[in-house]
């Protein structure tokens, strides 16, 4: 169990580290996460003795995010709005990330298990998709490569600021979800 300091200093890490890969890729210094953090390098390399091992923590927080996201989703009684609010927080998160996601996995392929990770999302999004079909609020064509697609062109929006991204990603949730909602 890490002292409150310490888990404020963690956070702290974690936070401006999603914050300088985001910003300046995964290239980024490590003494840069710790100028942003407000910690001394030797904090830095203590908790994160590698920038495979900062990343993939960062990433991790990410991952929970998106299943909390997911299960909120399946949790509603209503299908098409527990599907739809999903694709609208998942373009959300997307928005803020910079894509963080896709040069995490294109950098560090192992640090994680994410064939397991991207398994039980995949799922998941599958029982949502199967759930609002039934209901008939969703078209009955729609298959899980829809949504991923609809999820990898919300990554390309380009804004120059993070509230602009935002509301262009929330702009483009509502318009695929007119297309992907049954007649």
């Amino acid at each position: 169990m890490l002292r409150s300091d310490a888990r404020d200093n963690r956070e702290r890490v974690l936070e401006a580290a999603r914050a300088v890969f985001a910003a300046e890729g995964l290239d980024a210094p490590m003494r840069e996460v710790a100028r942003r953090a407000g910690v001394g390098p030797a904090t830095l390399y203590r908790r994160f003795p590698t920038k495979e091992l900062l990343v993939a923590e960062a990433f991790r927080d990410q991952m929970r995010a998106c299943y909390a996201i997911v299960d909120e989703g399946l949790a509603d009684p209503e299908p098409w709005h527990g599907f739809a609010v999903v694709i609208q927080r998942l373009c959300e998160l997307h928005a803020q990330d910079r894509g963080f996601t896709a040069a995490f996995v294109s950098a560090f392929p192992h640090a994680l298990d994410l064939a397991a990770d991207r398994a039980r999302a995949l799922k998941s999004i599958a029982e949502l998709i199967r759930r609002a079909q039934d209901a008939g609020e969703l078209r009955s064509d729609v298959v899980l490569d829809d949504v991923i697609l609809v999820l990898m062109a919300n990554n390309g929006i380009q804004a120059r600021s993070t509230k602009a991204r935002v509301a262009a990603s929330q702009r483009f949730a509502e318009l695929a979800l007119r297309g992907l909602r049954a007649a």
